[in-house]
């Protein structure tokens, strides 16, 4: 099966140390109520809210760049994980990585469609930046656990 579209499998392990480092932090960082003042630094905007400082465009702004590097690491590594070929891949992984792709798709349209029916305020703002990560997520874990169980089944 001709995948042009997967990265080679060397870069799985990567993808994995950053995801779950990505994800352990983004738990710690939400448990402890973060609030943006951790590794706080120089960084370039493209647009700076009045709220928060000087209104205007492509400026140089004082920002906590915790959370930054915690959605960087989760979707790069992500996308490694989930995008990268595996040892042996033939059609079984493609059927496999399709049907999980849409699965993930499909399952969280339907957890966001039902948030936006029954959350509100501030946690429904919460979800929404969840609903970022939420079809990585999805797809990673179903594609690994539904191969993985495979595997289980054949030995």
């Amino acid at each position: 099966m001709k995948t042009n579209y997967l990265l080679p499998n060397k870069w799985k392990p990567l993808g994995w140390f950053l995801f779950i480092t990505g994800l352990l932090a983004g738990i710690v960082l939400y448990i402890i109520g973060y609030d943006g003042e951790l590794m706080v630094t120089k960084v370039f905007s493209i647009y700076s809210d009045p709220f928060i400082g000087d209104a205007g465009f492509f400026k140089i702004i004082d920002n906590g760049i915790a959370d930054e590097l915690v959605f960087v690491c989760i979707i790069i590594g992500g996308l490694l994980v989930g995008f990268s070929k595996e040892k042996i891949e033939d059609e079984y992984i493609y059927k496999l990585r399709t049907e999980s792709l849409v699965w993930a798709i499909i399952f969280n349209y339907i957890l966001l469609l039902f948030t936006i029916v029954f959350v509100y305020d501030m946690t429904f703002f919460n979800v929404l930046i969840f609903n970022v990560f939420t079809p990585l997520l999805f797809f990673v874990f179903r594609f690994n656990f539904i191969k993985l169980k495979s595997v289980d089944h054949e030995e």
